[in-house]
């Protein structure tokens, strides 16, 4: 998944980037709220981290900016303001949980996981798919009970895909899922980590729909 962290603290930022990419998330950062809303614009996150204290558009402006053009995107505010009324008034302009600074990375990493699943309308932490089994909370995956290991990459594509039983995911929306700006994306990445995935759980696990994309068989 995908994850835009808006932050300007540099200790945190670093902090967070390495933890979250640890996980295999792919995380992209930036640190005034301007450039928060022109990547939103231009890139698809799956989740946004949103400091309060940024410069120039503060958090709670660039959060009016995301809940006025409707864009659903779940968001975290991490803040050092600890009042209930600043807390109060983060969640009413929109935002969808709240952490307090300092906080715990195994914390922000749980609380990622519970937005995740709200937003693809999951609310059981274990994801079910047939003979498949995911365990996001320790990044375990079974197939027909067996313990199958992947890499990061292979973990984000399945993820990826088991979010969205039955529907087709294009080449393109799984790069923008698992790639961040940084990143080199070879022409045949997404094919390769298909090819690997199927080796690894079975040939027809992951269907490929001909000059559209892949969905996961359930």
């Amino acid at each position: 998944m995908r994850i835009l962290l808006v932050e300007d603290d540099q200790m945190i930022g670093e902090g967070v980037v390495d933890g979250l990419k640890s996980e295999g998330y792919a995380v992209d950062w930036v640190q005034d709220g301007e450039s928060a809303l022109i990547a939103l614009r231009t890139t698809s996150f799956s989740l946004v981290i949103l400091d309060l204290g940024i410069p120039g558009k503060d958090g709670l402006g660039v959060l009016h900016d995301i809940r006025a053009q409707r864009m659903s995107i779940p968001v975290l505010i991490t803040t050092a303001r600890d009042t209930v009324q600043d807390r109060i008034k983060g969640l009413d302009t929109g935002a969808d949980d709240y952490l307090i600074k300092p906080f715990d990375l195994d914390e922000l990493s749980a609380r990622i996981r519970a937005l995740l699943r709200r937003s693809v309308g999951r609310s059981e932490p274990t994801i079910e798919r047939g003979r498949l089994t995911i365990r996001p909370e320790t990044r375990e995956v079974f197939y027909k009970d067996e313990p199958v290991l992947l890499s990061s990459k292979e973990y984000a594509l399945l993820v990826a895909l088991a979010d969205r039983p039955g529907v087709v995911l294009s080449r393109g929306q799984l790069e923008e899922k698992l790639y961040n700006w940084d990143s080199t994306v070879g022409s045949n990445a997404i094919e390769v980590h298909i090819h690997h995935l199927r080796k690894k759980l079975s040939d027809d696990a992951i269907k490929t729909v001909r000059g559209v994309g892949y969905l996961l068989e359930t």
